[in-house]
């Protein structure tokens, strides 16, 4: 499900109400340093047809024309978000491109927050902390607790390492959300439920002290097959503890689950 605009909706996401997309990949391919087995955008290797990344020029002229358009329409937006197919922080323009957003949010829709869906795996590049810093919603992801574990869900490029990762979103002193998603795969030997997974995921946690965590299951179609979702019901009574020692905790399941 490639976004083929580089600018796109509003649409209706279950976790940031609506919102107006900003892909900063190409608008026919996929780049991505990780290839999360339930990644709605498909495979890396499934989106290799375009490589042409956005400039900033382009994405500051797409944004204003659709922000004027929504204000003369009376089309209110909850959220600015920078998502789209695969990892907008591997956009070398994204600084830049935070600042135009920004300032074009404050004219044209000052009601909207800026959102940045990531994969945190680059917070520990200083000019991609700070742009992030300056977000309404810096959303940062993480799945599972260990490498190796992390490998079976997310596939990352050579070189990740989840400590470095955590060490990195401390630099947020918890002012930041933190995503997981939740689901079991036999095929890939991964169950978010398992002691293994929840309770290292819980450990990094209380570490990191996020102001918020999202948690969510799959709902849409994957590219890895036979993945299985978790209710609602599930996932609160797994992150129970964590909303008994008062950490906020949004719950989203599948829309049918809603």
């Amino acid at each position: 499900m490639l976004r083929e605009e580089t600018v796109f909706g509003p649409i209706f996401s279950r976790r940031l109400g609506t919102s107006l997309g900003i892909n900063l990949l190409p608008e026919k391919g996929k780049i991505c340093n990780f290839d999360c087995i339930y990644c709605e955008c498909g495979w890396n290797r499934d989106g290799r047809n375009d490589t042409l990344l956005p400039s900033a020029e382009k994405v500051r002229n797409d944004l204003e024309n659709m922000l004027l358009r929504l204000q003369k329409e009376g089309t209110r937006i909850d959220s600015i978000t920078f998502s789209g197919d695969g990892e907008p922080t591997l956009n070398p323009a994204f600084p830049t491109i935070i600042d135009n957003t920004l300032a074009l949010r404050d004219s044209l829709a000052p009601e909207a927050k800026v959102s940045v869906l990531s994969n945190a795996t680059r917070v520990h590049i200083p000019e991609v902390f700070a742009a992030l810093r300056k977000v309404d919603n810096p959303i940062m992801k993480i799945d599972a607790p260990t490498n190796e574990l992390v490998a079976r869900i997310n596939n990352p490029a050579p070189g990740y390492d989840i400590r470095r990762v955590v060490e990195a979103l401390k630099q947020f002193h918890g002012d930041f959300i933190l995503q997981t998603c939740m689901l079991r795969s036999r095929e890939y030997g991964f169950d978010s439920s398992r002691p293994e997974v929840l309770d290292g995921w819980m450990d990094i946690v209380r570490e990191l002290k996020p102001r918020q965590i999202m948690v969510y299951t799959i709902d849409r179609p994957t590219p890895a097959q036979g993945l299985e979702k978790f209710s609602p019901d599930e996932m609160r009574r797994l992150v129970q503890p964590l909303i008994d020692e008062g950490f906020s905790i949004q719950i989203k399941g599948a829309v049918e689950d809603n």
